[in-house]
C-alpha cells in the first residue's frame, strides 16, 4: 500500500518526490479539477432549464455553487482515483493560501476517499520543510475554503450579471468584474486627467561653473530667483489652464527675458553665498511580497506581472524560492541567520547590520505565519551556484539581493547644497556624497547594477566655502514644458490597487492580463492606455452602478472576504445582502436594463471635443453633423489613437479626410488613376482609383509584412497593385509562372505547383530565373526534414511518457504520443513549463477529432484489420476476437451531484 500525495503541478510533484520515502506516491491535479461552468455546454442537462443555471450558482438555494469537472480534467481525475485505490492514506499538499486550500477541498470532495485524509502545508520546497510538514499535518481549513468560495461566487455574480447588460447596451464580448472594473476606472480616470491637462511653458538658466583656482572641476547650478522673486517651475502651474496658479508669486520667464538675463549675468561676478550639508540614513526595503516583486520586476526587467508570476511559480516549484503568493514581509529566524551569514562572508562584518533586522507587515490581511519571498533553504545560494539562466536567473538574483540587503548596514549619505550669487540672481548647486554604501553594495531599487547605481547616485561638488569666487564657464537658457500626469504602468497600477486595498496581490497578474485581453487596455511603451470602449463601459458603470467601481466600496468588500476567511463574518448573509433585496445587484440590473438608453451609452461626449465618439459594431468612430447637408459624417478612429491624444485638431483632420477623401499617393502612369493608401478593418492597403458606387470594386492590395503606410512610396504601391505578377513562361513547357502572396506568405506558381519564397526573396522583385530555380526544387513537404525536437519538457503525469517541444512547418508545438498541441502566439519557448504543456495537451485531447483525423484513424484501423485477416489466412487460423474473461456488463451508476460546503438550510417564509 502507498501513501498518495497530491499537489497542483508535475514540477512541484517531481521536486517533492525527492524528499519523501519510497512508499509515498506523488501525483499532480494540474490545478483546479472542478469549477463553476464556463459555458452552457458544461452545465449538466438536468440543470439547464433552471433559471439560475447560466450563473452556475443557485441563488434560490443559499447560493449553492454548481461545480463541474473542468474541461480536460476528466482523465486527471480518473488517474487520481486509480492511484487512490491502492493508497492507505491521502495527503493533500496543495499551496497554503486560500486557493490552494480550495483545490485541496475540491479534491477531497471529488475523490471521496475511504482512507484517512491529512493536509500538509509548507512555504518552501526543501527537505527540511517537507519532512516537517509531514510530521505536523492538519485538517482542511473550512474558513479559508468558504472565503475562497464566497470570492468565486461573488466574482461570478458580478461578471455574469453585469456583462450581459454591457452586451446589450454597448457591444458583444465585453465583460465587467468586481476588481477589473475598478482597475479600468483608475486607468480611464488618469486618461481623463491627461485630456483635461493644459501644458505651460517656462524658461530658466543652467550655469556651468568652476572655482577660479580649479578650472578643471566643473559643476552645474540652476537659477532659483531673480531680485528676490522665485523663478517659476512646473509646480507653480495650474494643470487645468496651463498658466501660473492663482496666488503664486513667481517670476515667469519667456524666451526673450531668459536670453536678456543670460547676457546680463555673463558680465556679473559669481561667488559662493552659502554652503550647507545634511546627513541622511537610508535603510533597506523589506523583502519581497507578491506585489512588490511584480512592481520591481516590471521596473527592472520590464516583465509583465503575469510573466513575473509564471517565473516565480517555476522557481518555487523547483525548490529555489519560498511561496510566491504572500503579503507578509516576515522572515523566519533561520532565513535571517542564513542571510546574515551570507552578508558577512561576501561583504565583511562592516556591512552587517548591528542586530538582526525584522520587518512588520502593515497589511491588515497579511498572515504573519507566512513568509516573504526569499531564497529557499538556509544556504542562500546565488543564481550562478544553482545554475539558473535567462529570466529565471534575473528574477532569482533580484530576490536574492533584496533578501541579503535586509540584513545589511544602513547607507550613510551626505547632501551638499551651495547657494551662489550672480548680481541679483541666485543659483543652486546640489551634490551628494555616499559616506558608507551599506546595503547599496547588494541592492538598489530600480537598478540592475548596485556598483553602477552607487556611482550614479554620487554627485560630487568641489570643496567650497562661503565667499569663494567662481568662474561661469557657460550659461544656457533652458525651455521647459509641464507634463501631464503619467499613465499607469503595471508597477504603478499594482501599487495603487494594493494601497487602496482593492483585490489581493495574488490576483493582480490575472486582473491586468484580463483587462488587456478584453480590449479595455493596450500596453504602449510599458504604459497602460485605455481604449474608447473602456471609457464607454466605465461611463456606464460610473453612472448606473457607482458602488461597483468605487475604490472604497470594493476595498470594503475585500475586507469582508478577509473577515470570512478568519471566521468573523457569515458568507451566506453577505451574498444575500449583496445580490438580493431591493438594493441588490440583481434588482439593480433588471431595472437598469429597461432604463438605460443604448444611444446614450454608445456616445462619448468628451470635454471640448466638438465631434462625438461613438462605439459601433466594428469599434469606435467619430460622428459630427455636416452643417451644409445636415447629414452625419462618420469616420473610424485609428486603433492606436489614445483617448487623450484625440483633440479638435485631430478630429477635424480625420473628418476632413473622410469628407474630402484621402490625398492620393500619386497617379498610375498607365491609367491616370489616383493611388491611395488606406486603412481598413484588417489593416492598411493600397487602392487604385476611387469607389464610384457603380458596383465595381477598385483594385486593392494589402501591404506586406514590415511595410508602413507613412513610408510607402508610389513605386512600391504600384508594384503591390500588380500582384499577382506574371514572371514569364517556364522554359520546359511554356506555361506561365506567377508570383503572389497567399495565406502562408509569398510564393511562385507554375500550373498546380507552388513553392514558397525564401526570406531573402521579395515577391515584388523576384525574377523568372529565381522562380524556375525554386520550382525545380522538390516540394517542401517531401523534401523537408521531419519536425525537429527542440527539447524534452518532461514526463506526462498520467502515463510517464515524454512531452516534447517540436519545431514544425507552421511553428512550434508540443507533442505527447499522438496528440500535438500548437503553442499560443507569443509563447516564450525557453520559459515553457511542463505544467503549461500538460494543459495544452489536455485541451487539445478534449477537442473532437476533425474529419481528416477521423479518416486517418479509420484508414489505420482498416489496414490493421486487413493485415490481421491476411495473417490468419496465411496460417490457416481464423481471426476471432476473444471475449474478456469473466466480464459482465457494467451497471450504470446514477450521476452524483457535487457536494457544496455545508451551509444552513434556507429559511421558510412566514405565513
Amino acid at each position: 500500500m502507498t501513501r498518495l500525495v497530491i499537489v497542483e503541478s508535475p514540477t512541484k510533484a517531481k521536486t517533492i518526490k525527492k524528499f519523501l520515502p519510497n512508499e509515498y506516491q506523488v501525483e499532480a491535479s494540474m490545478g483546479h479539477i472542478r469549477d463553476l461552468p464556463e459555458s452552457a455546454s458544461e452545465i449538466p442537462a438536468s440543470q439547464r432549464s433552471k433559471e439560475w443555471a447560466r450563473l452556475g450558482v443557485n441563488v434560490e438555494d443559499n447560493f449553492a455553487p454548481l461545480y463541474v469537472i473542468s474541461k480536460g480534467k476528466k482523465k486527471v481525475v480518473d488517474g487520481l482515483k486509480a492511484a487512490l485505490k491502492d493508497a492507505q492514506e491521502l495527503i493533500l499538499a496543495t499551496d497554503e493560501d486560500r486557493e490552494g486550500e480550495s483545490i485541496g477541498w475540491h479534491l477531497k470532495e471529488v475523490l471521496n476517499p475511504k482512507v484517512p485524509v491529512r493536509r500538509m502545508v509548507f512555504h518552501e520546497i526543501t527537505r527540511e520543510a517537507i519532512l516537517d510538514a509531514l510530521k505536523n499535518p492538519r485538517g482542511i481549513n473550512e474558513d479559508l475554503v468558504k472565503a475562497q468560495e464566497a470570492r468565486r461566487i461573488l466574482d461570478r455574480l458580478v461578471g455574469y450579471t453585469l456583462s450581459p447588460l454591457l452586451w446589450k447596451k454597448i457591444a458583444p464580448k465585453l465583460s465587467a468584474g468586481r476588481v477589473q472594473s475598478v482597475a479600468v476606472r483608475l486607468i480611464v480616470t488618469r486618461e481623463d486627467e491627461r485630456r483635461a491637462f493644459r501644458s505651460g511653458r517656462y524658461w530658466d538658466l543652467k550655469a556651468t561653473l568652476s572655482l577660479v583656482d580649479d578650472l578643471k572641476r566643473r559643476f552645474d547650478a540652476t537659477l532659483q530667483s531673480v531680485g528676490g522673486v522665485k523663478v517659476a517651475t512646473s509646480k507653480d502651474f495650474d494643470e487645468a489652464t496651463g498658466k501660473i496658479a492663482k496666488g503664486k508669486k513667481v517670476l515667469l520667464l519667456d524666451q526673450a527675458q531668459a536670453y536678456a538675463l543670460r547676457d546680463r549675468l555673463l558680465k556679473a561676478a559669481w561667488s559662493v553665498a552659502e554652503i550647507s550639508e545634511r546627513t541622511q540614513t537610508r535603510r533597506p526595503a523589506p523583502p519581497f511580497t507578491t506585489s512588490t516583486l511584480q512592481q520591481e520586476a516590471n521596473r527592472k526587467m520590464r516583465l509583465t506581472s503575469r510573466k513575473t508570476m509564471d517565473i516565480a511559480q517555476k522557481l518555487y516549484e523547483n525548490g529555489y524560492i519560498t511561496y510566491m503568493r504572500t503579503d507578509s514581509v516576515n522572515l523566519s529566524t533561520e532565513a535571517i541567520t542564513a542571510a546574515r551569514r551570507a552578508v558577512e562572508s561576501r561583504y565583511g562584518k562592516d556591512y552587517l547590520s548591528p542586530t538582526a533586522r525584522r520587518y512588520a507587515t502593515t497589511s491588515k490581511s497579511a498572515q504573519e505565519a507566512h513568509e516573504a519571498i526569499r531564497p529557499a533553504g538556509t544556504q542562500m545560494r546565488t543564481a550562478d551556484e544553482i545554475g539558473l539562466t535567462g529570466q529565471e536567473a534575473g528574477l532569482y538574483d533580484m530576490i536574492w539581493k533584496r533578501t541579503i540587503a535586509t540584513q545589511m548596514a544602513d547607507a550613510q549619505i551626505t547632501t551638499i547644497t551651495a547657494m551662489i550669487n550672480a548680481d541679483d540672481a541666485v543659483f543652486q548647486a546640489t551634490g551628494k556624497r555616499i559616506d558608507f554604501p551599506g546595503y547599496f553594495r547588494a541592492y538598489v531599487e530600480g537598478s540592475d547594477d548596485p556598483d553602477a547605481a552607487i556611482e550614479d547616485q554620487e554627485v560630487l561638488l568641489p570643496p567650497m566655502k562661503t565667499g569663494d569666487p567662481l568662474k561661469c564657464r557657460q550659461l544656457e537658457p533652458m525651455e521647459h514644458e509641464t507634463q501631464p500626469p503619467n499613465r499607469f504602468t503595471e508597477a504603478s497600477l499594482i501599487q495603487t490597487l494594493e494601497r487602496e486595498g482593492v483585490g489581493r496581490p495574488s490576483t493582480y497578474a490575472t486582473i491586468i492580463g484580463t483587462i488587456q485581453d478584453r480590449g479595455y487596455v493596450s500596453k504602449v511603451n510599458n504604459q497602460l492606455v485605455p481604449t474608447f470602449t473602456a471609457m464607454a463601459v466605465n461611463r456606464l458603470l460610473e453612472k448606473h452602478f457607482p458602488d461597483l467601481v468605487d475604490v472604497q466600496f470594493t476595498a470594503r468588500m475585500e475586507q469582508t472576504l478577509d473577515d470570512i476567511a478568519e471566521g468573523n463574518a457569515d458568507s451566506l448573509k453577505y451574498l444575500r445582502d449583496f445580490y438580493q433585496g431591493d438594493q441588490g445587484l440583481e434588482t439593480q440590473v433588471e431595472a437598469k436594463a429597461q432604463s438605460i438608453d443604448p444611444r446614450e451609452v454608445h456616445a462619448l461626449t468628451l470635454d471640448d471635443l466638438q465631434a462625438r465618439v461613438r462605439i459601433g459594431k466594428f469599434g469606435p468612430y467619430l460622428e459630427q453633423q455636416n452643417a451644409a447637408t445636415d447629414e452625419a459624417l462618420r469616420v473610424s478612429l485609428p486603433p492606436d489613437l489614445a483617448p487623450a491624444e484625440l483633440g479638435n485638431e485631430t478630429a477635424l483632420k480625420l473628418l476632413q479626410q473622410k469628407n474630402e477623401g484621402p490625398a492620393p499617393l500619386g497617379r498610375d502612369p498607365k491609367t491616370g488613376k489616383p493611388v491611395f493608401v488606406l486603412t481598413g478593418r484588417y489593416g492598411p492597403y493600397v487602392q487604385l482609383g476611387e469607389s464610384n458606387g457603380d458596383g465595381e470594386t477598385p483594385r486593392r492590395a494589402s501591404l506586406l509584412r514590415g511595410m508602413k503606410p507613412e513610408t510607402l512610396t508610389l513605386e512600391t504601391a504600384l508594384n503591390l497593385l500588380q500582384l499577382p505578377r506574371d514572371l514569364g513562361k517556364h522554359p520546359a513547357d511554356g506555361k506561365q509562372i506567377v508570383a503572389n502572396v497567399g495565406r502562408f506568405g509569398p510564393y511562385v506558381k507554375h500550373g498546380d505547383e507552388f513553392r514558397s519564397l525564401a526570406p531573402t526573396d521579395n515577391v515584388l522583385t523576384v525574377t523568372l530565373a529565381r522562380a524556375v530555380e525554386l520550382l525545380n526544387q522538390p516540394k517542401a513537404r517531401s523534401n523537408r526534414a521531419p519536425a525537429a525536437a527542440l527539447r524534452e519538457i518532461g514526463k506526462h503525469p498520467s502515463d510517464g511518457q515524454p512531452i516534447v517541444l517540436m519545431s514544425g512547418r507552421y511553428g512550434p508545438y508540443v507533442k505527447h504520443g499522438e496528440v500535438n498541441a500548437t503553442l499560443p502566439r507569443g509563447t516564450n519557448l525557453e520559459q515553457l513549463t511542463l505544467d503549461a504543456a500538460v494543459k495544452l495537451i489536455a485541451a487539445k485531447a478534449s477537442q473532437p477529432s476533425s474529419a481528416k483525423t477521423a479518416r486517418k484513424k479509420a484508414t489505420a484501423a482498416k489496414k490493421t484489420t486487413t493485415k490481421a485477416t491476411s495473417t490468419a489466412k496465411a496460417t490457416g487460423k481464423a481471426a476471432v476476437k476473444k471475449p474478456a474473461a469473466n466480464k459482465k456488463p457494467a451497471a450504470k451508476k446514477p450521476a452524483s451531484t457535487p457536494k457544496p460546503i455545508s451551509r444552513p438550510a434556507a429559511k421558510k417564509k412566514a405565513g
